[in-house]
């Protein structure tokens, strides 16, 4: 019977539940993906919805995962193109799928499931607990109570509702496992895609559901009565959590929201579910005067009674929470897909229904929700998504995905649908004038959060490419032409006294999701564009925020100071750029044939040489062009640009990448200031990170020969030890020979001057350096093989091995001291040459 409780019907389907649900479960994890699928397909289509009903939320655990993640499902979020199961699991998953078919089928005799509120994003769960009922109408009429109290209270779903709610909450539960491919070729994300256009369509309606119940239709699921505004966004119910709701009876479906409950359901249950994800604080701030006062009469009321229930531990006021969420890369992908395709569902909007509010009224339930999808579903909640991502994202190359989410929402131009000239390069684009009321809307997602990105690239590498690809990309789209424009228009309308507004009564300022039902609560006429703007800002920061001008004197010097670090960033890739190049050199084949180096960090600078230089040449291009956009946007001449560089130039001496990070000496050696840490953060200046230690110490390197290294020491060690006391006295003469053997027998100016470049202890610094000689050069593999060019080159001259071996030898202490870097040493050999030709 249709009159049938939800409990009675599950009751009376119990025993004829039996048969499919055995033959489902049974052997189900041994068999191959496509085979379930396959006997998923004739259960769904043989048996009735009564017997399918008890098996429904099983199968959704089943393929999604269970919401406290210890069932994994198919792993939707790991399956890509490449694998078997990709092509079964979407054809079975698809829109107009069987599994769709099943939640039609569910729906059409109107069955119920629950959820435990305790899987809600926690500032929702958290003001539940309280007391207060969520403004979004998802929690409208579907809170059951149970005896036992708030603990353990539940949402009753329908199929649909059920399905989509699991479906979204599989993208928020923590990954288990490795992915082998980009998340945006994983079959969740294409899912997600297919819903969007399925239940969101850019072209014609959403398709009817297949299946429909004794009434005639399915049923939406919030029926209401023709003097209640449809749907109720905004329409406030002050009634409390502690009044249990009574469900509605159900009555015929109202043709509107036939046509669009299911496009609103999806909508609602990704925005709650991805976008709900910050501090409680937040979220209080965000609700409407109406909850702040029903909140205020829950705690009053609570107070007044004298025997309450122990409160459960963590639910005291609600702004001690603070929600520990930190969203992954994929998650933030998946907003972007689902910015983009609402964009492009809002600008399918007929032009004429876009801009004449007399053709409002006339205009189907699908258009009329084109027309405000964007202001009232979305932008509150993801600009503070936004807002939390950039304050609490890693400064690293991931922020990009967070980067493009907001570029995405604020240029809906870009996603029009209209065929723009390929010849016409995009910055030369003019951003059209119609879109001047959608920035002004959005004023706070231009201005505030451009504001936020200057503070988190201040703090940036800009040396890296990546990063620096992330400023070019923001300086870019600010450069768009008109777009300044309508961003300085749109601060001096919110900045007009508030005298202007005095015709307006009450004097309350909306904030866009509590504005009243998208059907029936249009603005007033003589509403302008002042009081949109300022209901956007106090909407979602507060009548009490203090507005910081984007093209303010404040601001404007942090964007010199960014220009700034730009330059430094310039010089310092600058710098690199022309070591690599050195380095490439150094790495030549002829470099074989020359001496090995005396530095005993020389192999620590490894093969990166190539790669940096590479991602250097597009640091440059990139910042390059960031200061040109820049200097276009704050209306900056070439000479106040000059006048930085000049500033620059004028604190960079001589040394330049030579000196040392800006640090205080201390009686633990250096410690860096926080000038030093931001210079070290943006490749400004950097210790030498050098092998400190004792260089016949350090390890075997792949270019030397093991078994050589430890002879060599070993063979050093004893002569050092025979003759240490002799190597002395020959370092310690002030004549040419004094100078030879210091320069061969002992590191210590080197090592000195490696230990003053870095932050070592004072206790490291204090000991002495003796006298010694070092055989491990001999040890290296091109020593030995030049070695072995020079004894064949002499043996070709029929020379001995012990006259070949003293020729390699004069010639390797000539080569040295003609190379050497000693400036003393060279001048006392060409003094002692001029005397001996002058003799």
């Amino acid at each position: 019977s249709n009159a049938a409780s939800p409990a009675a019907r599950t009751a009376m389907a119990a025993p004829a539940m039996q048969q499919p649900s055995a033959n489902l479960k049974a052997d189900w994890t041994n068999k191959p993906l496509l085979q379930r699928c396959q006997e998923l397909v004739k259960v769904i289509d043989d048996y009735p919805a009564k017997e399918l009903h008890p098996v429904f939320p099983w199968l959704v655990e089943s393929i999604f995962g269970s919401l406290d993640g210890v069932i994994v499902g198919w792993n939707l979020r790991f399956l890509h193109t490449r694998m078997n199961e990709y092509n079964t699991v979407m054809d079975f998953l698809d829109p107009s799928g069987p599994m769709m078919k099943l939640v039609y089928k569910l729906q059409a005799e109107d069955y119920k499931y629950e959820i435990p509120i305790s899987y809600l994003p926690s500032p929702v769960k958290a003001s539940i607990q309280e007391g207060v009922l969520p403004d979004c109408p998802l929690f409208h009429n579907k809170l059951q109570f149970p005896m036992s109290g708030l603990l353990t209270l539940s949402m009753s779903l329908n199929p649909f509702e059920y399905y989509m709610f699991n479906f979204a909450f599989s993208l928020i539960v923590p990954k288990v496992g490795l992915s082998h491919g980009s998340c945006s070729d994983s079959a969740y994300f294409v899912l997600v895609d297919a819903y969007l256009k399925h239940f969101l369509p850019t072209e014609g309606n959403v398709p009817p559901s297949p299946f429909s119940d004794p009434r005639g239709s399915v049923a939406p699921p919030a029926p209401r009565s023709p003097s209640v505004p449809y749907v109720g966004y905004g329409v406030h119910s002050t009634s409390l959590l502690k009044r249990h709701i009574s469900h509605q009876p159900s009555v015929n479906a109202d043709p509107a929201a036939q046509e669009i409950w299911r496009s609103e359901t999806l909508l609602q249950v990704f925005v709650e579910m991805w976008l709900h994800h910050y501090s409680l604080e937040m979220y209080q701030k965000l609700q409407s005067p109406q909850v702040k006062l029903a909140l205020l009469q829950y705690r009053l009321n609570m107070s007044s009674m004298l025997c309450q229930p122990p409160a459960p531990p963590g639910s005291g006021t609600l702004h001690t929470y603070q929600e520990p969420f930190n969203p992954t890369e994929e998650h933030v992908l998946v907003v972007r897909l689902l910015v983009k395709h609402l964009h492009a569902f809002s600008n399918s909007l007929k032009q004429e229904q876009a801009t004449s509010p007399s053709t409002h009224s006339h205009a189907s339930p699908l258009e009329e929700f084109k027309r405000v999808v964007i202001q009232r579903f979305v932008q509150q909640k993801l600009y503070v998504f936004l807002q939390h991502c950039f304050g609490h994202w890693p400064l690293d190359a991931s922020f990009r995905a967070v980067l493009e989410t907001w570029l995405s929402y604020i240029q809906p131009w870009r996603y029009t649908g209209e065929k723009s000239n390929p010849q016409t390069d995009v910055q030369n684009r003019t951003v059209p004038d119609k879109w001047a009321s959608f920035v002004q809307e959005n004023l706070l997602m231009y201005t505030k959060l451009f504001q936020g990105f200057l503070s988190r690239a201040m703090r940036t590498d800009l040396v890296n490419a990546k990063n620096a690809l992330m400023v070019f990309r923001v300086a870019k789209v600010f450069a768009q032409p008109n777009l300044s424009e309508m961003i300085h228009k749109g601060e001096q309308l919110f900045l007009e006294p508030e005298h202007v507004l005095h015709h307006r009564q009450p004097r309350v300022f909306l904030t866009p999701a509590h504005s009243g039902s998208f059907l029936s609560s249009r603005q007033p006429a003589g509403t302008d564009a002042v009081f949109k703007v300022k209901s956007h800002v106090y909407g979602l920061e507060g009548q009490d925020c203090q507005y910081k001008q984007m093209f303010g004197t404040e601001l404007r010097a942090v964007v010199l100071k960014l220009i700034q670090i730009i330059a430094q960033a310039r010089q310092t890739a600058k710098r690199i750029s022309d070591h690599s190049a050195e380095a490439a050199a150094n790495n030549s084949f002829l470099s074989w044939f020359s001496v090995s180096s005396s530095d005993p960090s020389y192999t620590f600078s490894g093969g990166e040489a190539d790669d940096m230089g590479e991602c250097v040449k597009k640091t440059h291009e990139f910042l390059d062009k960031a200061l040109d956009y820049l200097c276009q946007i704050f209306r900056l001449n070439s000479g106040q640009l000059s006048q930085l560089m000049a500033n620059l130039a004028c604190t960079e001496d001589d040394g330049g990448s030579k000196q040392l990070p800006d640090c205080i000496q201390s009686e633990n050696g250096l410690v860096l200031t926080d000038l030093g840490r931001m210079q070290i953060i943006n490749g400004l200046r950097r210790f030498a990170i050098e092998y400190q230690g004792d260089p016949e110490l350090q390890p075997i390197r792949s270019y030397e020969n093991a078994l050589l290294v430890r002879l060599l020491f070993k063979l050093s060690t004893f002569i050092n030890d025979l003759m240490g006391d002799h190597m002395e006295a020959l370092c310690s003469r002030q004549d040419l020979l004094g100078r030879v053997s210091r320069h061969y027998l002992t590191r210590s100016s080197a090592i000195v001057e490696q230990r003053r470049r870095s932050p070592v202890t004072r206790q490291a610094r204090g000991h002495p350096q003796r006298a010694r000689l070092s055989l491990r050069g001999l040890a290296s593999y091109r020593t030995l093989l030049l070695l072995l060019l020079l004894y064949l080159f002499f043996a070709l001259l029929s020379f001995g091995l012990l006259s070949s071996t003293a020729l390699i030898l004069v010639i390797g202490l000539v080569y040295e001291l003609l190379l050497t870097p000693n400036p003393q040493l060279k001048q006392t050999i060409q003094t002692k040459c001029y005397q001996r030709f002058a003799l």
